[in-house]
Parts: C-alpha cells; sequence; structure tokens
C-alpha cells in the first residue's frame, strides 16, 4: 500500500496529526517569545504648540429665571399662556376665581365707611360739646356775678342789722341768699367740669374712630389687592419654560406662594453652569475665552467667554468644585435650557515647544530596586526627581543602543492630556522616550505601562 493510499483511507486520522502539528509549533513560537528579552514602547519628543485646557460638563441656562407664583389661594379659572410662549411685562398669564375676593372687597369698603360715620357723628358731638360748655361757662359768669352782689348785700345789710335798723326776718333772708348764690356758683361749675370731661371723652373716642378708619382703609387696601392679584401677570419679558397650572386646579399659598410659571428673561444671552475641580481654579481666568459642544449638534462647536468662579465651593466625597459660568450668544435661540454642554476653557497656550508624551512621564521601568538605584547614581538623578516629584521635576526614560535605559531629569509646564511642554532637561528633539513595556514570562507587570505579556 502506498503512502497515498494509506493517507486516503486514514483521512481522519491524518487531520488529527495535522492539527496537532501546528497546535505544538504555535505553543512553541507563543513560550519563545515570552520567553525572550523586554520589548520596549518609544516615542519621540517633538517640536509643535501645546495648548494646555480644562474640560468639565455642565448645564445650559437662562441668565435670568424667574418663578411666577401666587399670593393667594383660589381655583384656577382661566390660562392664557403656555410653554414656550413669549409674553411681555404686565401681560396676563392666568385668572382666579375671584369671587370670594370681590365680596371681600365690598365688604371692607362698608366697614370704611362706617367708621367714617362714626368720625362724623363724635365730630358733632365734640362741637355740640363745646357748645354746651361755652353756655356753661356763661351761666357761671352770671352766678358769680349775681354771687358777688349777694356778698355785697350781705355786708350792707349786717351792717344796718348792728344798728338794729332792720329786722331780723330780712337779716336772715339775706344770709340765705347768699348761702343760694354759692351753691348756685358750685353747681355750674360742677357743670362745666362735667361738660369738659365729656368733650374730652368724645375726644379721645374721635381719635380712636380716626385710627378704625385707617385701619379699615388698609383692610380695603389689602382686599383690593387680594382681588388684584388673582389675575397673573408676567413680571418681566421673556419666554415661559414651564407651566404647572391648569384650569380648575385649587392653588394653595397658604405656607408659601406656589411657582406657577417659570420665565426666562432672554434666551438670545445664556449661560453655561458647570463645576470645575480646585486644582483648577487657579488657571481659569474670568474673561478667557471657551467653547462647547451639545449633543443635540454633536458636529458644531460654540463660543463664549469665562464670566465667573462663583465663591460658593461644593464638597462631594471630598472632591471639591466650583461653579464656573461661562456666557454666551444665542441669537437664533437654537440651544435651549437645561441641555448638557461639553466645555473646554483653554488655559494656556505654548508655542514651538519640545512636547514630551504622557505616557513617557508616567513610565516607570520593570526593575529590582537596587538596579533602579544604581541608574539613579550613575546618571545623577536627585531624589527630588524621582519620588514624590518635588520642585516640578520628574524622570523619563531613554533608549539607547542596545535597549539601554537612561534616565534623565525633566522639569515639564502645561500639558493638553496628550503631551507636555519640556521646560528643562537633558532631552532633545527626535530622542526616543520609552513610553510601555512588554515583559517576559515571570515577570510582574509594572503599574502603570501597557499590559502586555507576563503573568495572566
Amino acid at each position: 500500500m502506498t503512502v497515498r493510499q494509506y493517507l486516503v483511507q486514514h483521512k481522519k486520522l491524518t487531520a488529527a496529526v495535522a492539527i496537532a502539528a501546528v497546535a505544538i509549533v504555535t505553543i512553541g513560537m507563543v513560550r519563545r517569545s515570552r520567553a525572550g528579552d523586554v520589548q520596549y514602547f518609544t516615542s519621540p519628543v517633538t517640536q509643535g504648540n501645546i495648548t494646555a485646557v480644562v474640560q468639565a460638563t455642565g448645564t445650559i441656562n437662562a441668565l435670568t429665571t424667574i418663578p411666577v407664583g401666587s399670593s393667594v389661594s383660589g381655583i384656577v379659572k382661566y390660562v392664557f399662556a403656555d410653554f414656550n410662549t413669549h409674553v411681555e411685562a404686565g401681560q396676563v398669564l392666568a385668572q382666579l376665581d375671584p369671587t370670594t375676593f370681590e365680596a371681600a372687597v365690598v365688604t371692607a369698603r362698608g366697614n370704611l365707611a362706617n367708621a367714617k360715620a362714626n368720625v362724623t357723628n363724635l365730630v358733632a358731638s365734640v362741637a355740640a360739646q363745646k357748645a354746651a360748655i361755652e353756655t356753661n361757662k356763661a351761666n357761671l359768669t352770671r352766678l358769680q356775678a349775681a354771687l358777688e352782689y349777694n356778698q355785697v348785700n350781705t355786708r350792707r345789710i349786717m351792717d344796718l342789722a348792728a344798728h338794729q335798723i332792720i329786722s331780723k326776718d330780712q337779716e336772715d333772708l339775706t344770709h340765705s341768699n347768699l348761702v343760694q348764690a354759692q351753691a348756685q356758683v358750685q353747681a355750674q361749675q360742677a357743670a362745666l367740669n362735667q361738660s369738659l370731661a365729656q368733650m374730652n371723652q368724645t375726644v379721645a373716642q374721635l381719635a380712636q374712630a380716626w385710627a378704625q378708619v385707617e385701619v379699615q382703609r388698609g383692610a380695603l387696601q389689602t382686599a383690593e389687592k387680594n382681588l388684584r392679584d388673582t389675575t397673573i401677570v408676567s413680571p418681566i419679558n421673556g419666554v415661559i419654560v414651564a407651566r404647572n397650572i391648569d384650569v380648575g386646579q385649587a392653588v394653595a399659598a397658604a405656607f408659601q406662594a406656589p411657582n406657577l410659571f417659570t420665565i426666562a428673561q432672554d434666551l438670545k444671552h445664556m449661560q453655561v453652569d458647570t463645576s470645575t475641580d480646585e486644582s483648577d481654579t487657579g488657571s481659569i481666568k474670568v474673561g478667557s475665552e471657551a467653547t462647547f459642544q451639545v449633543d443635540a449638534f454633536p458636529t458644531e462647536v460654540f463660543s463664549g467667554q469665562v464670566s465667573a468662579i462663583r465663591l460658593n465651593a461644593t464638597t462631594v466625597q471630598n472632591v471639591v468644585t466650583y461653579d464656573t459660568v461661562v456666557n454666551f450668544a444665542n441669537p437664533t435661540e437654537k440651544l435651549l435650557p437645561g441641555e448638557t454642554a461639553y466645555v473646554t476653557i483653554p488655559t494656556g497656550i505654548a508655542r514651538s515647544a519640545l512636547r514630551i508624551p504622557n505616557a513617557a512621564l508616567r513610565f516607570k521601568p520593570t526593575l529590582p530596586s537596587s538596579q533602579l538605584e544604581n541608574l539613579y547614581r550613575k546618571y545623577r538623578i536627585p531624589p527630588s526627581a524621582t519620588n514624590p516629584h518635588l520642585g516640578g521635576e520628574q524622570v523619563v526614560w531613554k533608549l539607547g543602543h542596545g535597549k539601554q535605559l537612561i534616565p534623565a531629569v525633566v522639569r515639564i509646564g502645561i500639558t493638553d492630556y496628550t503631551n507636555t511642554e519640556l521646560l528643562k532637561g537633558d532631552v532633545q528633539q527626535g530622542d526616543k522616550l520609552v513610553t510601555g513595556e512588554i515583559l517576559p514570562q515571570g515577570t510582574s507587570f509594572q503599574q502603570g505601562g501597557p499590559r502586555f505579556g507576563g503573568r495572566r
């Protein structure tokens, strides 16, 4: 039997042997690749511009948003505005049922009229009492004159009686007339005092009546204001962005004014409210240009200006952020309140700078500590550059001849999250900096580099 005939008759066995051979060869190649030397990834130092930016996510809002509420309770009778309605200051938005408040106004007006009538009556009483006082004063004057006459006449009669010129009866009658005149003067004086007291009391009542008039006038003004407040009007020119009432709905304003409408004053000028990390606030300046994008128009970039960094910090899980406001023009009202904005704020630019890949700054070779220390001493790397990067210095690794690792100290500037500006260091344009490594089998992987090779 020839070999060809044997293979034809044993097809399954032949296929199994071929598969096994391929598997053995593949496993051998993989083991060989894993058992080799360390493989390094490099990236060259280039020259170009670097723009540092702060990126954040925020929400588009109107510059001024006014909630329109109601200070009175009632049933909504009419609604004259809806979502997206453009309104002007003073325009009627809704009407509450005014029946109860109209009745309150009528009652308050009646109470005010009654208080004014009471004042009128008391004024008349004061005038009548003044007239009575004048009458009592006149009577008192008359009686006092009669008393003086009786006193003079009594002295004269007493002189005649002493000489026995007149009778005893006439003497007694004269004395009696004097006593009666004195009593009449005292009675008239008491009547005058009583009239004065009554007038003082009436004057006090008149002052109280005037105060009651003011109270009722205030009650009327309150009732009239409550009646006016049943008509809900717009306080500003703007666009209604929220409507929270319907016809027939009960509005309760017992504890706080309910929010019936929300009006955005001007959608042609808006702002993005975004939160930026506390570490970025030092580089963000008010007046800086900013750009942002929204999900509704993913291919368009909108621009604005940083208008404020609000001082009220927010702390969530020990992360401190500040509200950074970006104002922008929206002349066609293309962007809407509430949209999510992805903001980019440039904080610096370095032109024609040497650029170090950020991956090179994060890389640290997987070497024994003693070998690393020897390399640091050999190339005079200061401890401040190795850990924890004191003084702004860091270590990057150049790849020399024969895959030799050479550490170099660099001082860096701004970054664009891909490359970082080189301010100072033993690194030249075109130098290849190590950014990652593939470790041989059995070698532990250094955290921060690419995860190639090593243990599974």
